[in-house]
């Protein structure tokens, strides 16, 4: 019994410790896999959806499952894309729609956990580029998305300032300075996300923010676990 008890005080105290510390460093409320199941029970908009089983003929390009991103190492195991169940259907009609003319929607990136953002933030050489982990990002509420747009004919993707996550000030939205053509493409890309409720941030032409992210939490939830 004596063995016993410092054993038994010595859990409870670990027990104790774990409830003070925070979830994370800045000590935000982000949820993990059993709140975010709770959360799906009181409301079916709460559901993290994979985007291409939803949204036919989406190409997906997940930089982050490869080492062709601004971090230069694998982020994701997995190469998927996930929003909540509004983002989704949104992307669901623009895609229809973009079809009719010819082309489609490529997504580089969508939900993100929030795990990720830390990293980024801490390894980006421009902190104006990735999020601030003291407010958590739009993509980890499963509300953003990046994404370009491409022609169905031939697969490629159409010509716009910049490659996707480029720091050069071309990628900034309203950057004038560019042929033409370029212009053109990136005003098809914002007008025809913002008619479905998404807006552009104002340094990343790929980067589309949906409407009412506030209502949702931030997660950090990996793919392996969706």
């Amino acid at each position: 019994m004596k063995k016993i008890l410092p054993l038994l005080f010595f859990v409870l105290s670990l027990n104790v410790r774990a409830q003070q510390k925070p979830s994370n460093p800045h000590g935000l409320k982000v949820d993990g896999y059993a709140s975010y199941m709770d959360s799906c029970k009181t409301n079916s908009d709460n559901k993290l959806l994979e985007i291409k089983k939803f949204v036919p003929g989406v190409v997906l390009d997940i930089r982050y499952a490869t080492a062709n991103n601004f971090m230069k190492c694998i982020m994701y195991r997995q190469a998927r894309a996930f929003a909540r169940k509004p983002v989704v259907m949104q992307l669901k009609k623009i895609q229809a729609e973009l079809k009719k003319q010819g082309y489609g929607l490529k997504i580089f990136d969508a939900y993100r956990p929030y795990q990720v953002t830390l990293a980024f933030y801490e390894g980006a050489a421009d902190k104006n580029f990735v999020a601030n982990p003291a407010k958590g990002s739009k993509h980890n509420r499963g509300c953003a998305v990046d994404l370009t747009i491409i022609d169905r004919k031939t697969g490629r993707e159409i010509a716009m300032p910049t490659p996707y996550d480029s720091f050069a000030p071309e990628a900034a939205a309203d950057y004038a300075l560019l042929p033409a053509e370029v212009l053109k493409n990136r005003k098809m890309l914002i007008d025809t996300m913002q008619k479905y409720g998404f807006r552009v941030i104002p340094n990343e032409w790929w980067h589309f923010d949906f409407k009412g992210w506030q209502r949702y939490d931030l997660l950090d939830i990996p793919f392996e676990k969706l």
